[in-house]
């Protein structure tokens, strides 16, 4: 099975999942360790942690294709894809589509944010209007040369316009072919359960931002509500930016490594990961020492 039909089949099976976000190959690797079914490439950690800049619209599509490529090389779950608003109008998420599906995406996730966007959870946003963004959705629809690629339509119009604005573009974007909805940062419990029950006969997205504007709700909750996906886009990335801040904190207080130990991995454990083993396996295999007669002169 493909792993966009797997994620298809994630789509049609009755019980909520949850779907960390991965920033680089590594951590989509441990993602996939972890049992989960999907990995989510965050744009916002792949911002943070590629640029060192905010979620603010800096990124290209040709940095999260790459990105996402590297991922696709060392895993074998499905990959979605946050796409922005597909960095332009709807010619440039046409490019952006087919870019993302070469890269490895099974779905890819876009928003209804003026270019540049900035992070969901940040004031001072803006939206396009709703036609617009039905055309944009309509143009990835029909740019996707396997139709079991999802399309993931965001709305950021909540924090504009207000709940009942951003569920009639909800609705219109399910209309328009979107096999995902996914309306950001509604800021109560009673929003989160109005969401799925305003716009039926498709799959939601849930959005857990920790410290964001959403209220934050375990799987069960979310499933109950009627959400089918959970989404925690950058609990790995949050988690190792405090890993690395204690380990660094350990080596400029102590001046050595005595007491790291229990802030790091083992050398097994990073090894394990990165598949040295298997790496070694290959070199066996393929990689045969060259020998060089030495040539004399006459």
């Amino acid at each position: 099975m493909t792993r966009n039909k797997q994620f298809r089949k994630l789509l049609e099976q009755p019980e909520a999942f949850l779907m960390p976000g991965a920033y680089d190959a590594m951590t989509a690797r441990l993602v996939e360790e972890f049992g989960f079914p999907a990995v989510y490439a965050t744009g916002a950690g792949i911002s943070n942690a590629q640029l060192g800049w905010a979620d603010v619209g800096l990124t290209t599509s040709t940095e999260i294709a790459d990105v996402v490529s590297r991922m696709s090389d060392v895993t074998t779950i499905p990959i979605v894809v946050d796409g922005d608003t597909g960095f332009g109008n709807a010619l440039n998420l046409m490019r952006t589509v087919r870019q993302f599906e070469r890269a490895g995406a099974s779905a890819i996730q876009f928003e209804d944010q003026v270019s540049p966007k900035k992070c969901g959870h940040f004031s001072g946003k803006a939206v396009i209007s709703k036609g617009e963004m039905v055309n944009k959705i309509k143009a990835a629809v029909d740019t996707r040369s396997d139709e079991n690629l999802a399309i993931i339509a965001r709305t950021d119009a909540a924090a504009m316009n207000g709940l009942e604005d951003a569920l009639d573009r909800a609705n219109a974007y399910r209309e328009a072919g979107a096999d995902v909805i996914f309306v950001e940062a509604p800021t109560s419990l009673d929003a989160l359960k109005e969401i799925p029950k305003a716009v039926p006969g498709v799959p939601h997205l849930i959005n857990m931002v920790e410290g964001g504007k959403t209220p934050l709700v375990s799987l069960k909750d979310a499933e109950a509500m009627g959400f089918h996906i959970m989404l925690c886009a950058n609990t790995v990335l949050r988690s190792a930016i405090k890993g690395v801040r204690d380990s660094l904190e350990v080596l400029r207080r102590d001046e050595s490594q005595a007491n790291v130990h229990s802030l790091i991995c083992t050398w097994q454990e990073r090894q394990e990961l990165v598949k040295l083993k298997e790496i070694k396996a290959l070199e066996d295999k393929y990689v045969q020492e060259e020998t060089f007669e030495e040539v004399g002169q006459s």
